[in-house]
Order: C-alpha cells, then structure tokens, then sequence
C-alpha cells in the first residue's frame, strides 16, 4: 500500500500540474453565485462545475487531482456520466474534502480559535470515499493570529486532529492532503509577515511532530500550507520577492524531504499574486519537494464571472479557467511571467 500510495502522491505534484479546490461548501458556493445573481440548487452547482471539468486543456495538462465535496463525488453530468468519470478520463485524480468544517474552540479564546471536527465516524466515510474514486483527501486545520493567540491548545489541538485523519487515510489506501492554514484574511489579520512566520514555523513543526508519532508515512501524503504573508489588514505589505524567500526558508525548516510535494492554498491573495508567488519560489531552485498549487478561488474567480451562470458563456468560462490553470502551471515549473497574463487580457 506505501507504493500505491507514494504513487498517487507523486502524480498529485507533477512537474507542471497542481490540485483545483472545488470542494467550496453549500454555503461558500452560494455566497459565490450570489455575486453573479444566480440561485444555488443542486442543478446550478452541478452546472458550474461540470464546466470546470469539461475544461480539457487545464484538465489534462495542468490539473493532476480536484478536491470534491461529498455532493460533488455523487452527482452526475447533465447526460449521465459521473463527474468523477470525466475528470479520470482528462488523467485527473479525484480527491474528497473529509472535515466537517471548524467549530469554536471551547476555552477562554473561543471567540477566535477554532478546532476542525469530523473525526467521529472518519474510517466509514473514507472506505465509501474510496469506493466512490476517491484517492486521496484533504482536511483543513484553521490557526488565527491575533493578541494571545494562537493558543498552544489550538495549535496541539489541531495538529493532532491532522495527524488523526492523516493516519486513517493512509489506512484506507487514500493520500492525505494535510492543510493547517494561518489565516492572512479575516478581522484579525494586522500582523506583518515576521509574525506569520513565526507562527507557521510553530505550526508545522508541531504538526510533523503529530504525524511522526501517528506513524503517518511522509512519502504518502502531501502538505498544503499557506505562504508567508502579511496579513490583510497590516500596514506594511512585503514584496513578492521576500514572500517566496520566506516562505521557502520556513518550509525547508520544517518539512521533511521524504514529503513529495507542497501544494500551496491560495488564502486571501490575488489571482496573479498567488501565481507570482510560487513561481517565484519554484525559479529559486534546490528545492527538496515539489512546490505546487491547490488553489479554490485563485483558478475559478475568472471563470465564474466569465460563465456568469448562462449556458451561451460556457465556452467562455473554460477559456478563463484554462488559462489560470496554464499560468500556474507555469508557475509550478517557476517560469510565469507577467506578460503572459496580459498576453491574454
């Protein structure tokens, strides 16, 4: 099973090819749709992402696994072919969000920490995931910055929680996509990008402790973490360049070489800013994993506004979701730049 695994592991970093988060709950993908004044139902959803996968250039060049949501994994296209069938047929790994999202975290800071629930009845869940096609999972741990916080409760709590879910993946034959997110977005994000670090350095080695002592098996499973950035609010934002050399200095502190691959969340940053960033990161070179993308918003913003929700501008939406997808895997191989973007403007 370690060799399936580190397999599957390996395909969802290729050279070139990065992870499309489509697994937005009901919530978030109505929030998204409310702003091109389209109705979420089971139809209009299924619609829109049907879209996405049909999108044969980004599926089969630059997308290597999308991140489902449980309603996702079961729908069918609008002529009966399971979704998960199209994305394996473009060579695309389909993959399943497993947490049950981040509830207050019980305790002096509950206002502002919280801890990711879903680890009752986990095991169950991913032996039907797998029988659905799902090869591999992602659960998302939520650390805020702000003062007094984060707590060693929420930071110990939350990477145990990954190491948990990160076991009972790997038990199920699925690769775990271990995600403990700092937030740079939100009412508390006035810190400055030394902060940042200091955190996500606290964070993930603490998390590596957790999945050491969980015996999670490294070259099984991929991180996704944020980068080292400002927060929104704060005064002083860094330049790209000092992103991608602190971000990279970070990672190369904490994250084992035996991990294959780090495919980045995109958190509140810019389209373009998320896709300089890494590229920047991958054109420093002497990297010992690969550095990629598992970006949500960053590769589908376009895209939804471009659909806009009508039939007539699907072929539009594929054009903008195809070329996002293009410019971060060109990122993924540290070789975007900016002309290219407004090659395509």
């Amino acid at each position: 099973m370690t060799e399936k695994l580190q397999d599957i592991a390996a395909r969802m970093v290729a050279p070139g090819k990065g992870i499309l988060a489509a697994d937005e709950s009901s919530g978030t993908i109505k929030k998204r749709f409310d702003k091109i004044n389209l109705g979420s139902t089971e139809d209009s959803r299924r619609d829109y992402r049907e879209m996405l996968f049909r999108s044969t250039d980004a599926m089969k060049n630059h997308i290597s696994g999308v991140i489902l949501y449980d309603e996702t994994i079961r729908q069918k296209a609008k002529d009966g072919t399971p979704l998960t069938d199209i994305m394996k047929a473009a060579g695309s790994i389909p993959g399943i969000k497993v947490d049950m999202g981040a509830k207050a975290l019980p305790g002096p800071t509950s206002n502002i920490e919280t801890i990711t629930e879903g680890l009752d009845g986990l095991r169950e869940r991913l032996a039907e995931y797998h029988k659905l096609g799902a090869r591999f999972a992602k659960w998302r741990g939520v650390i805020a910055i702000a003062d007094g916080c984060p707590s060693w409760n929420c930071v110990k709590a939350n990477a145990h929680a990954l190491a948990r879910y990160a076991a009972l993946c790997q038990e199920a034959g699925i690769v775990p996509i271990v995600e403990p997110e700092v937030l740079m977005d939100g009412e508390h994000s006035s810190h400055d990008i030394d902060e940042c670090h200091r955190v996500t350095e606290w964070t993930l080695r603490t998390v590596f402790r957790e999945l050491y002592d969980a015996r999670v098996r490294l070259e099984g499973m991929v991180l996704k973490p944020n980068m080292i950035v400002a927060g929104q609010k704060c005064g002083t934002q860094p330049s790209a360049a000092e992103v991608a050399e602190k971000t990279v200095k970070c990672l190369k502190t904490c994250v084992p070489s035996t991990v294959p691959g780090i495919a980045f969340l995109s958190g509140g940053q810019s389209d373009e800013l998320a896709t300089e960033h890494l590229s920047l990161m991958n054109a420093m070179g002497n990297l010992p994993w690969a550095l990629t993308f598992s970006y949500g918003r960053a590769l589908q913003a376009a895209a939804l506004k471009a659909w806009g929700g009508k039939s007539e501008n699907v072929a539009a939406g594929q054009r903008a979701f195809s070329h996002r997808a293009r410019m971060n895997g060109l990122a993924a191989l540290g070789k975007w730049e900016q002309k290219l973007e407004k090659a395509a403007a």
